[in-house]
């Protein structure tokens, strides 16, 4: 393998053009040599769009495909666990969109998949790689707010079009698949711990998906979490962590969208802003991908925190659905 891999793109998803793709593109070890769908014609027009070189009608193609060193996937939910394990099968590292499955169990099966076969695996989380959170680390390490007691996460956002797949359950859509993966995700980043308990109440719309939702999660430590999210509601993305002798407030938390980034900071009565400079998360999640394919190292976030992420997942929608039916 040469000093850059050749990047392999399942699917014409709009978030691997939009936001995925350029990042492969401009990433330092990285290319985008081919991309599928089920339609050659449309392969060969979002290829030519986007200046991918090849393209693919059928998906399986791309997987076989000999000159492809790693498989992106941007499926719709549903389909992931079916994507991912048929490029276990074939040898193929693979990055896949958040959330990783439709449930923690398939999530456990894709990860099994791909370390019975010692492949290369991870889950898109992009924002876990902008430096902000690692400076919320670091304050939280060095005592600036003392001992967390309680966190909140929120990341909202209002659908634009009734037929979004995000509406339909049958897809593994909703609120928390969505974008309330991101808030649990990072509850469990901050804290480094794992969720005891978890409750939850939603609203649930036509596609018999979590259009509103709001959970609370409990943590061994005695940290209580508090997540919120929507598909309808105006847009947020933060999140705050509350300690025994301050707090931090990170405002762009999920997707800075390429601007600076600003992290409030009290301890006592003293208060500090920190400015981060634009990151490219998406290029940084690629490179990192790239350089644990090219040196043989693990990536920066292993793949079983995926399958723990379900876990919450499934803890609260399970809850929601308890509370709806009570």
């Amino acid at each position: 393998m040469a000093s850059k891999i050749r990047w392999g793109i399942l699917s014409t998803a709009k978030i691997g053009e939009k936001r995925v793709i350029p990042a492969m593109q401009a990433s330092r070890n990285g290319e985008v040599a081919a991309v599928a769908s089920r339609s050659l014609d449309k392969a060969k027009e979002f290829a030519s769009r986007t200046g991918i070189p090849t393209a693919y009608g059928h998906y399986e193609e791309l997987i076989a495909a000999p000159d492809i060193d790693a498989i992106y996937i941007s499926v719709p939910n549903s389909e992931h666990a079916r994507w991912s394990l048929l490029c276990a099968e074939a040898g193929k590292p693979t990055l896949c969109e958040k959330p990783l499955a439709s449930d923690a169990a398939e999530a456990q099966a894709i990860v099994d998949a791909f370390a019975s076969r010692n492949l290369l695996f991870a889950e898109a989380f992009m924002y876990r790689f902008h430096p902000q959170h690692q400076r919320v680390l670091d304050l939280i390490a060095a005592g600036e707010i003392g001992a967390i007691r309680l966190m909140s996460a929120a990341f909202s956002f209002a659908i634009s079009r009734e037929d979004d797949i995000r509406l339909q359950g049958s897809l593994a859509g909703g609120a928390l698949m969505d974008v309330g993966c991101y808030c649990i995700n990072a509850l469990r980043l901050i804290t480094g711990e794992e969720p005891m308990r978890g409750e939850a109440l939603a609203r649930f719309g036509g596609g018999d998906v979590d259009e509103v939702i709001a959970g609370v999660l409990e943590f061994p430590s005695g940290v209580v979490g508090h997540i919120d999210a929507s598909l309808r509601a105006h847009y947020t993305n933060t999140y705050e962590v509350r300690g025994s002798e301050g707090r931090i407030v990170v405002e762009k938390a999920f997707v800075p969208h390429g601007q600076e980034t600003l992290i409030r900071h009290w301890r006592g009565d003293q208060y500090s802003e920190y400015t981060l400079p634009p990151a490219e998360q998406y290029q940084l999640m690629a490179e990192d991908f790239a350089d644990a394919l090219l040196t043989g190292r693990a990536p920066r976030f292993p793949a079983q925190d995926a399958v723990e992420n379900m876990r919450a997942i499934d803890r609260l929608l399970a809850s929601a659905r308890r509370h709806k039916n009570s």
